[in-house]
């Protein structure tokens, strides 16, 4: 799989906590993928196959300036009903981090960048992967691993950024609410 997404990155606690979680699995052989492919903890916010990431550049960091830190609390475990057998921590869908997904899509779309049906404002589901090909014969350990962890997580997205995968690049990386480069 390849392709682009811009991704909402956490503050080193929160993001430790997280690792913490991709450790554990890759320590029982449950999954080590998102660790080969040198991915971060993240909130992917929109994804696609195409995209000229000169273009987003700009947009990106206008936006990401006007943003302060956003709050996140992840506070579920899920999985999505299809063959990657994804497991992941939910955040909490506050109306803040809605909001402020909804006005990056605005930012986006003003600059004719179309995105997939799962990204479409009604349809997107906020998660941070700890897990992908999982086998699924270990899918009920994996839950149970994940469940020892102590929910809800708490802390704030910090950064927004586009890479390219996989394996994971990063084109740029911007501070929430601060016009300097993360």
């Amino acid at each position: 799989m390849s392709g682009f997404s811009i991704e909402l990155y956490f503050d080193p606690a929160l993001e430790n906590q997280v690792l913490k979680a991709w450790n554990v699995l890759a320590r029982r052989h449950i999954s080590t993928q998102l660790i080969e492919i040198e991915s971060r903890p993240h909130v992917t916010l929109f994804s696609s196959p195409f995209l000229d990431p000169a273009k987003l550049e700009s947009v990106v960091k206008s936006f990401a300036s006007k943003q302060e830190p956003l709050a996140l609390s992840f506070s579920s475990v899920g999985t999505f009903p299809n063959e990657k057998n994804v497991l992941f921590l939910a955040p909490v869908p506050t109306m803040a981090l809605l909001q402020f997904r909804a006005l990056l899509c605005e930012a986006v779309k003003k600059e004719g960048i179309e995105f997939g049906e799962e990204f479409k404002a009604d349809a997107w589901i906020p998660y941070c992967a700890v897990a992908q090909e999982v086998p699924k014969t270990r899918m009920a350990e994996a839950f149970c691993v994940l469940r020892e962890l102590k929910l809800p997580v708490s802390g704030y997205a910090m950064d927004i950024g586009l890479v390219e995968f996989s394996p994971v690049r990063e084109h740029f990386l911007f501070g929430l609410g601060n016009t300097a480069e993360a």
